[in-house]
Order: C-alpha cells, then structure tokens, then sequence
C-alpha cells in the first residue's frame, strides 16, 4: 500500500528559530530501544520538545505533518509496505536525478531512508545506526541525511545538539537550492530576451534612431510591447510599434514572433494592407486565445525621407514635430482594427507629409495611460503628452536627450513606475546636421530595459 504524502509547505517547519518548541518524529520499529524520554530532551534543548513515534513507513508517512521538524530514522527500519509516493500538488520535491544513490552494496541498507526522503524532501532527516557501522552512517549523509547518530552513543544533549544543526542546515541547503535555481533561471531568460531585442538595420540611412523599453510585469526584460525598424533595398525606411494585450510571458513571447514576422513581411516587399492582413493570421495561428489581440502602427518613410506612409490597426497614432512648429498627432481617423479582432479587416494607408526635418514618435498606450498624481485618477492621455513634448521642444531639446526628458517626465507624473510596459520610438531627419557631421546621421542602439542597468556600450534605460 503507497504510504500517502502530507501537504509540504514551500518553506517546511525546519524555520524554528533557536527557543522556539521542537517536534521530532522517531521511526524505529522498538521505540523502547531509544532511552531519551521527552523531559531529558527537553532540558537539554533549552525548550519543549514533542516526541512522536512510528512503528513503520506508512505510519510516518500518517504522523509526518508540516510541524514537525526533524525526522529521527534508524536504518534497519524494514520497508515492508512502503510503496512509492507521488508528491503532492504544489510541491518541489528534490529530483530523483539530483539525489546522489547509494553505493553499490548498501541499497538495500538504505532503503529505509531513500524511501523517507522521498515523501519527506522539506525535512530534516538524522539516521540511527550501530556504532561499529560508520561506513553506512557516512554514506546516509552522502544520500541526503543531514548527519548521523550512533545508538550506543545517543542521549539527551547529543540528540538536542543534532536535532538544531540539521535543522538549521536542512533550511540552509533549501536556501542555497532556491537561490542557485533562481539565479540560473535569471541568467537563462536573460540571455534569450537580450538575442530576442531587436537590432535596427538602418545601414545608408541619414535617419537618427532612438528607443526606450520598459516592461510592465517584475524583473522582466521583454514584456507585450513590441518595435522594429529596418531599410529595404530600394531606401524606404520602415518602422513599427506595436502592444499585445496583457503584460506575462506568453504575450512577451507573441510580441516577439510578431515582431520577427513584420521584419521578414517587410524585407520579403509586403507593406500597408498586404502585411497587417498577413501579420493578423500570423497573429491567429499563435496565440492562446481569441481573446488575444494585438495593435500595432507601421511607417513607410520614403527615401528622400519627405514623406511617409502610415498605417494604424487601433494604436495611437505618432506624434510628428517639424523644426519651428509645435509637435501634433498625425491624422488617425482612417486607421483599421486592431489585429485579431475582425477576420477580414482592411488597414488604409494614408500618406502623410513630413518635411525636410522632423522627428517622429512612435509610443505605446503605457506611456500615454500614466496617470498624473499619485493617487489620482486623471491620466496623462495624448493632448498631455503632446502638451509635454511641447515644452520639451521649447526648451530645444531633441533627439536623444527629447525621448529621455519625456519619459522620464512621464514616470514622475506617474508618481512612480508605470505598470504598463512602454516602448517608445523617435526616428528624426535633421538634413544640416547630417551635412555638418559629413555623413550619416548618428545613430543609437536600442537600450537595454533593465532598469538601472545598461548593457555594454547600449544607453540607460527608461
């Protein structure tokens, strides 16, 4: 019969501190045979210990509850109906493949205790042997006992000393595993969301570029938020934005193959209609629900860089700043659905002039949904946003140092950091600063998103 396997918490009662009461659960099939009694142990504990016996495994595995702290086991404990025990829901026990097996000889020895901590991973586990067999003490440790008792050796202040160092180190061990996971898991999802940030590809164009990204959901470099920007063959420059709805790691992940799907539609000659109708069945294929859907705004910047192409599939529309004029929102009144949410939608393309220098930005809703106050209700919205640019611009900030003052601006209206992921994009064309530099204008690498730490040469974040 399976022996059943108690709830285990994330973090097992081995957390008592030093003064707190103490529960030890003695597996031996003659409790009689250990002389301690509950008084001694006590005393020598400095506090009140609880002392539960098992005659066998399917009786400890009844008695094993997440109050008790320590498991006192003695290996010649026969495992006579103790079956495997699957673990309980919610719980991380250690992997079979992580837990040394005993040498070969002693299997049979040990059975006893690979059986105990197996239903038992979150516990403090002492093995009981005979005095003379110290070659089998030694090897319980090497399985995964936190130490060894010799029975003949065995009385009050040994076992309370015993019992605190394996509990304390059993909590250690934990720790030590938990933070080993986390940081390899960190350094994992790292090293794929930074191969997964796009690169701009702008070689021979005198567009300057600059970027800011921010995801919304904790220690996250990619969130649902989504950008690109690539030169075709024939020197259009093409640029998108785009916010899967919600902010987990499965919208990262969508964000990412719909970015990879605009660049190679862009680089294959698809453009407008032709590539959002594309890109929505891509869009259908990948993801996990119908609800899904994902907005998106693409530019066609034309070669000699005075006019563009703009297409919305319900996301904002780009703000345009000439030099001398007030910054305004491009038109957005022809603009489609967003992707995903009607099968057979159509996207405009409306032409739009730009001049012969502006700065464009393209931004996601996070940047615009900030709210302004801290407690408050108002959010910033378009007209506050361009009313912020504005007097940016006033001031005669563009470019680079443009981008940074407004979304940091942006955060401290906020009263903080915004919850929603935000991307933002400036593309700008400033023909007599290209001129004077006597060449291509300068252009930046997209920055890293994690907060307070840049990568490499790349700039701060937002």
């Amino acid at each position: 019969m399976p022996v059943p396997v108690p709830q285990q918490r994330a973090v097992p009662a081995a957390e008592t501190t030093y003064g707190a009461d103490l529960t030890l659960l003695l597996i031996e099939d003659d409790p009689a045979g250990t002389t301690i009694t509950v008084p001694e142990l006590s005393a020598a504990a400095g506090t009140r210990v609880r002392i539960r016996t098992a005659r066998n495994l399917t009786e400890a595995g009844r008695l094993l509850t997440d109050d008790v702290d320590c498991i006192l086991l003695d290996l010649a404990l026969p495992v006579t109906g103790a079956g495997p025990a699957a673990p309980e829901a919610g719980e991380r026990p250690q992997p079979a493949s992580e837990r040394p097996e005993p040498v070969s000889g002693r299997a049979d020895e040990l059975a006893a205790l690979t059986h105990v901590l197996r239903i038992a991973p979150l516990h403090a586990v002492l093995a009981l042997t005979a005095r003379d067999d110290t070659e089998l003490a030694a090897e319980a440790v090497r399985v995964g006992a936190q130490d060894y008792l010799f029975r003949g050796e065995l009385d009050a202040r040994v076992l309370s000393r015993a019992i605190r160092y394996a509990v304390e180190r059993k909590r250690a061990d934990i720790a030590q595993h938990q933070l080993t996971e986390s940081r390899l898991r960190a350094q994992e999802n790292a090293r794929l969301e930074r191969g997964l940030l796009p690169t701009p590809l702008l070689d021979g164009s005198d567009l300057s570029f600059a970027a800011r990204y921010r995801p919304g959901r904790s220690r996250a470099l990619l969130g649902g938020d989504f950008y690109d920007t690539v030169r075709t063959p024939d020197g259009t420059v093409h640029a998108m934005i785009g916010d899967v709805c919600g902010h987990g790691p499965d919208e990262a992940a969508l964000g990412v193959e719909l970015r990879i799907a605009w660049r190679a539609l862009t680089l294959a000659g698809l453009c407008g209609d032709e590539l959002l109708s594309t890109l929505q069945q891509v869009l259908e294929h990948e993801r996990q629900s119908e609800e899904i859907f994902a907005t998106l705004c693409t530019v066609d910047i034309a070669p000699d860089g005075r006019r563009a192409g703009l297409c919305l599939a319900g996301h904002p529309a780009p703000l345009l700043a000439r030099r001398g004029q007030p910054a305004r929102l491009l038109p957005y009144e022809d603009g489609g659905p967003a992707l995903g949410l009607l099968p057979r939608a159509r996207w405009p393309r409306r032409q739009v002039e730009l001049g012969g220098s502006w700065s464009l930005m393209m931004y996601t809703d996070g940047l615009i949904e900030g709210r302004v106050g801290t407690g408050g209700s108002e959010r910033l919205g378009q007209d506050g946003m361009v009313a912020m640019v504005n007097e940016r611009l006033e001031q005669g900030l563009a470019g680079e140092e443009l981008l940074e003052a407004a979304v940091t601006e942006v955060r401290e209206l906020n009263g903080g950091e915004l919850t929603d992921d935000v991307a933002v994009l400036l593309l700008g064309r400033d023909p007599e600063r290209t001129r004077r530099r006597g060449g291509s204008a300068p252009r930046s690498r997209p920055a890293s998103p994690v907060a307070g730490r840049p990568l490499g040469a790349q700039r701060p974040p937002l």
